[in-house]
């Protein structure tokens, strides 16, 4: 039996990450539920303890279960029967498993039910689950909804649906349409009150919907009459049991097809709001989307160690003129580059994840107490960071998830081309990563502002306060040169007008700058505390300068003419 978890010292070590003591006091507010619940933790390292214990629960069932079903699952996929989405009898073992052994609702607060973790083993599951089973991270790792539900819905729903949740009900969220994809701002599924019944009742189409048929949906729409924009849009709740949804039909998709994405059309469906109207998108569904990305960053560290450990597999059991591929330079460079993307992607993963914990707990003590003003500095200085964070792992993570893939049936060669071997439903699965849950093109937009408010400058200059020795010291007067080079370029950037369209031109090359100092420093603070990352270390130092460099010289050199010659041929 193998074990997801134990197999990868990796996750132990950002699990052990220092700010983690701060993050387990302020989620158990200094343990007070210990005499509460025969479970809660006295101390940190009780709480650690815990996170370890299930997260080996969660590494066996992944490795036993999920993992040895996903080639099934692949081939069998849902379907519809009487207007009820049933899934491939793997996807229901799989979401059996994970229910049983009690790993839906792990963050959640423990009167509804929930384990109390905080978001960083929460994402290292989601990360295990997404090693065994692209597709089904997307089942299991819905379960965000149920934050939604904490933060913002009102007592009576809280306790109606969280508990659900912890025993393993579904969820969805419902957002778009068939006109508003990435602009939801476009949403026209109609939300009436019913005066009568005391409920609101849904009316139109969603589209693209991940686990479309779930038991709890959560749906944005729009209910203030005569209104074209985000303001006119609430957000609310439906539960499957009202049967006033029909389901249209299951997207035959590309890959992850053992997660049902459905075309749902609402008939006057019963409904409950969520918080108050008119914040449905400008505040809930935002908080949603960027628990979602970092879910998607999450699936793609999962995915990318799967096909890293593919590859690796497959070259040091391949042989050819008489020696393994594994010995090939051109070989081991590739695989050489995967484990360091992999380790790179992974420590901007939790680094994000430990932001988020520390501004969701305290954001949570806002609404029980009053903050000091410390705190609330504290509560501000982490929802920037986590904020501006968020889009740079989601685009990052993404796209070297499709690089890796991409590689490990590189590496199979003729083989990896063929079903018989798992990097090709990889490769497949790994194409919606910078897809859904906004695209790579629109997370360079959110992350630009952290570019041109300086907080990812500022926060690169924290990691090179970072004290390291040796051969890493000289990493870092690297990483401060390449710094220093990248801040050159963006003043030069800045000239075309941070507001023109030449300025938007060159905004990816800008954020992936930042985005490989934020990384290689990270990975070099890593390496100072456990060596495992040294190598990981070095050949992303190696390949950040290169890339900064490349894009530094076209930035160098831009001319904002060439935007006529790229619309010229449209």
């Amino acid at each position: 039996m193998g074990n997801f978890f134990t197999d990868n010292e990796r996750l132990k070590f950002h699990l052990h990450n220092d700010m983690m003591k701060e993050i387990i006091r302020l989620k158990e507010r200094d343990y007070a539920d210990k005499d509460k619940y025969d479970f809660a933790p006295e101390s940190y390292e009780d709480a650690i303890d815990s996170y370890e214990k299930v997260l080996e629960i969660v590494g066996e069932i992944t490795s036993d279960v999920l993992a040895e079903n996903a080639k099934d699952v692949d081939i069998e996929g849902p379907k519809i029967e009487g207007n009820a989405i049933v899934y491939a009898k793997g996807t229901q073992r799989n979401h059996e498993a994970l229910r049983d052994a009690g790993l839906y609702g792990m963050s959640l607060p423990r009167q509804y039910g929930g384990l109390n973790f905080s978001y960083v083993p929460y994402v290292m599951a989601a990360e295990i689950v997404s090693r065994g089973d692209c597709g089904f991270a997307n089942i299991w790792g819905l379960q965000d909804c149920a934050e939604t539900i904490y933060e913002f819905g009102s007592e009576e729903i809280k306790n109606e649906y969280l508990p659900r949740i912890n025993k393993g009900a579904t969820c969805s969220m419902d957002l778009t349409e068939p006109d508003a994809g990435s602009d939801l701002q476009a949403v026209r599924l109609k939300a009436t009150y019913d005066e009568q019944a005391g409920v609101w009742r849904l009316n139109g189409v969603k589209r693209f919907i991940t686990n479309g048929d779930a038991d709890i949906k959560l749906v944005l729409a729009r209910s203030e009459e005569g209104t074209t924009d985000g303001r006119g849009l609430s957000y609310f709740v439906y539960d499957r049991n009202n049967k006033a949804v029909t389901v249209r039909r299951i997207e035959n998709k590309l890959g992850i097809k053992g997660s049902p994405t459905a075309e749902l059309v609402f008939n006057n469906a019963p409904a409950q709001i969520v918080g108050e109207r008119k914040l449905g998108l400008i505040k809930y569904v935002m908080s949603l989307m960027n628990g979602a990305r970092l879910g998607v960053g999450a699936q793609s560290v999962g995915l990318a160690e799967a096909a890293y450990r593919e590859a690796v597999k497959y070259a040091h059991e391949r042989e050819q003129f008489g020696k393994p591929i594994a010995n090939f330079a051109q070989v081991y460079e590739m695989l050489g580059n995967m484990r360091a993307k992999t380790d790179a992607i992974r420590t901007l993963l939790y680094e994000t994840a430990r932001q988020v914990d520390m501004y969701k707990s305290l954001d949570a003590i806002s609404r029980e107490r009053k903050l000091a003003v410390e705190e609330k500095q504290l509560l501000k200085a982490h929802l920037r960071l986590a904020d501006a964070l968020t889009p740079m792992l989601k685009l990052f993570a993404s796209e070297y998830a499709n690089q890796i893939t991409y590689d490990c049936i590189q590496v199979h060669g003729g083989s990896g081309f063929m079903k018989d071997y798992a990097c090709e439903r990889m490769y497949r699965d790994a194409r919606i990563l910078t897809i859904y849950e906004g695209t790579s093109q629109l997370q360079v937009v959110a992350a630009i502002k952290g570019v041109t408010s300086g907080i990812y400058a500022a926060r690169i200059k924290e990691y090179e306060a970072v004290e390291v020795s040796g051969e890493l010291a000289t990493m870092r007067q690297e990483l401060i040169k390449m710094r220093e080079r990248y801040e050159s370029i963006l003043e030069k950037a800045k000239e075309l007008g941070t507001a023109s369209e030449a300025f938007d031109f060159v905004s990816r090359r800008l954020v992936e700058m930042a985005g490989y100092l934020i990384m290689t420093n990270l990975l070099v603070n890593d390496a100072a505390r456990n060596d495992i990352f040294t190598r990981s270390a070095r050949i992303m130092t190696a390949l950040s300068k290169s890339e900064i460099e490349k894009a530094a010289v076209y930035i160098d050199n831009f001319n904002p003419d060439i935007l006529e010659d790229y619309k010229s041929l449209l």
